[in-house]
């Protein structure tokens, strides 16, 4: 929901939480959730993600076409340092139980986060384009257009691979950097 559907995300974390006993003696009724856990290794990492689907919010939330919602829990583990990382996202679908399985519906989730970290994740990490504050005209969609160029320069044309190290290695050679400016 990546926090642009405010109150629909909220609804389904409350509906993700242990459910809390109002009157002594009432239950609520059983929650369809069902789960699913894989595990990774790789990058350096230990990845742990869980899928806890339910389809029991269908009709009740202002979504069209919705079948189902979902609570993704990350844990990540540095294998170096041991730090541990967690974070929790939650997603709707329009896919039902009989579409897909909560196996197949994690692998599509991964698969789409990692499309949306290689198109966006340099731009926002590396180039720290989430944090600019311009306001001014059109300095956003300058700005916007010149990291499409360094993008393109570096990772395209020139066929580096891992652009933190390469900003690195332009700024201690800046010579370097302006030549290949000026070769363009």
């Amino acid at each position: 929901m990546k926090g642009n559907q405010a109150q629909i995300e909220e609804d389904i974390r409350l509906w993700f939480e242990p459910d809390v006993q109002p009157i002594p003696g009432m239950n609520f009724p059983p929650k369809d959730f069902e789960s699913v856990t894989l595990t990774n290794k790789g990058h350096g990492r230990i990845e742990q993600r869980t899928l806890t689907v339910s389809s029991q919010l269908k009709g009740f939330l202002p979504w069209p076409h919705l079948e189902q919602v979902f609570k993704l829990e990350r844990r990540f583990t540095s294998i170096r340092t041991g730090k541990v990382q967690k974070q929790v996202v939650y997603g709707i679908t329009s896919l039902s139980r009989q579409d897909i399985t909560p196996r197949q519906l994690l692998q599509m989730t991964r698969a789409y986060w990692g499309i949306e970290n290689g198109l966006h994740y340099r731009r926002d990490v590396t180039l720290l384009e989430d944090r600019t504050r311009m306001t001014k005209g059109r300095m956003g969609q300058a700005m916007a257009c010149i990291n499409n160029l360094v993008l393109g320069i570096l990772l395209g044309k020139l066929k580096f691979r891992y652009l933190p190290r390469t900003r690195r290695y332009f700024a201690a050679h800046p010579d370097e950097a302006l030549s290949l400016i000026t070769r363009l």
